[in-house]
């Protein structure tokens, strides 16, 4: 299993435009996020404050990519 990337707010959206997700709509200071294929996530838009572990993990569930393609999609960003 190899180490989860911690990643701010920005990182994660420019993450999710690359795999081919939209932005939908934006209620106060989150973001939804919707794919083509029906895959949907919310993401918490604080500028300058970084994802705790815990949120990135279940980011990265309900988008389906293991940690491992998230951290090779990170390094070419």
């Amino acid at each position: 299993m190899s180490k989860l990337q911690i990643v701010d707010v920005k990182k994660m959206e420019r993450l999710l435009f690359v795999l081919g997700f939209e932005k939908i709509r934006q209620r106060e200071s989150h973001i939804f996020y919707r794919h083509p294929d029906g895959k949907a996530t919310t993401i918490p838009y604080h500028k300058g404050r970084v994802f705790a572990r815990p949120l990135i993990r279940e980011i990265l569930r309900e988008i389906e990519i293991t940690v491992e393609d998230c951290n090779n999609y990170l390094k070419k960003l």
